[in-house]
């Protein structure tokens, strides 16, 4: 589709029929041209998606070579007007970035690797462990565990003893399908943000935070319903973060310091590599 497409000189127009692209001095089709500035047809071939209807490829194209048009314009213009220590500054950032690019993606590749993502329990107990000062609760954390039956409930007393006593004999019959609660929550061994079960539970902020405290057993209402809460746990900010909320983020940093010590010693091998191979010198004035 794109050989029906007629070459772009700017400040001329842009015409389509079915002639081949103009070709430069070294036989390669051009595109388009601005000033000293050549687009050729191999920069944008794979434009153009197979099946594409010559309206749809003209479009394509046509909009790709304006927007490179006006890039190459206003770069001639900044290299007319900006000044030659701008100019120099712009081309070691330019130098710099594709450094950075070069490297980072090369580093990254030999850590995706080598990196070991395996963690063992125990190295997560003796990070957690050596580092409990630095893990300290922004967030009010709840253990609890409620339900939530419908408004005039027949067997509410029977719900409410068994949820406040809750031996192996109540777990069973609260989990069997004796009861249909509206929802409900037993798992009373994980912490949960205190914003978390707010929106989850809109009652509970309607009640406020003095609500939240350990062992607390309380009974609230609203339209949808009787709400029976039994609070076994809280931590407050400030607080050490338990060990199995804070393990996810125990991954992250040991995996990520695992990062740093496969680069670090990257740099230093490939740099005592090139030493040894007098691929690096430096060179002293003496």
């Amino acid at each position: 589709m794109i050989s029906r497409i007629v070459y772009i000189v700017i400040g001329g127009a842009l015409c389509f029929s079915c002639s081949y692209f103009k070709t430069n001095t070294e036989n390669k089709p051009l595109a388009a041209r601005v000033n000293d500035t050549y687009l050729y047809i191999e920069d944008i071939e794979k434009l153009v998606p197979e099946n594409s209807s010559v309206e749809d490829s003209t479009l394509i194209v046509n909009n790709y070579i304006n927007r490179w048009a006006t890039q190459q314009l206003l770069i001639d213009q900044a290299k007319i007007n900006l000044t030659p220590e701008q100019l120099s500054r712009f081309d070691r950032l330019v130098d710099e970035y594709r450094t950075d690019l070069l490297t980072e993606a090369y580093k990254n590749v030999i850590v995706s690797k080598q990196l070991d993502s395996v963690i063992s329990e125990q190295e997560y107990h003796e990070y957690y462990e050596e580092n409990k000062e630095n893990f300290k609760q922004s967030d009010l954390l709840v253990m609890l565990r409620y339900v939530q039956l419908p408004l005039n409930y027949d067997g509410l007393p029977a719900v409410k003893e068994k949820l406040s006593r809750y031996n192996d004999k109540d777990k069973k019959s609260l989990n069997s399908q004796d009861y249909q609660f509206i929802s409900s929550n037993f798992n009373d061994s994980v912490w949960i943000k205190k914003e978390v079960l707010y929106h989850s539970l809109p009652v509970l902020q309607e009640a406020g935070e003095p609500l939240l405290k350990k062992s607390n057993f309380a009974q609230l209402q609203d339209s949808l319903g009787v709400y029976l809460v039994k609070i076994e746990n809280v931590l407050y900010p400030n607080d050490t973060a338990p060990f199995s909320f804070i393990k996810p983020t125990l991954k992250q940093i040991i995996l990520n310091k695992r990062k740093l010590e496969l680069i670090k010693k990257l740099e230093t091998d490939i740099t005592k590599d090139a030493i040894q191979t007098n691929n690096f010198e430096i060179y002293t004035n003496e």
